[in-house]
């Protein structure tokens, strides 16, 4: 497993395992990150993310897609 924030661009990757507090992993399920669920990252700069995630593009900042293993 490695950190979102590190797997290949363009690449759909199978979200494992969601890290941090119960709030962190509550308001990323809400955004569509489930575990079993795929991702797909669109665009990376500094760290900061623009990932493809059930049909939506939602950006992360580098804390947030660190928390998402895949």
């Amino acid at each position: 497993m490695i950190p979102l924030v590190v797997s290949d661009f363009g690449e759909e990757q199978i979200i494992k395992k969601i890290g941090g507090n119960e709030e962190v992993k509550h308001h990323l399920e809400n955004l569509g990150f489930t575990v079993g669920g795929t991702v797909t990252i669109v665009n990376s700069l500094n760290g900061n993310v623009i990932v493809k995630v059930k049909d939506s593009r939602i950006a992360l900042n580098e804390d947030l897609a660190r928390r998402i293993m895949v």
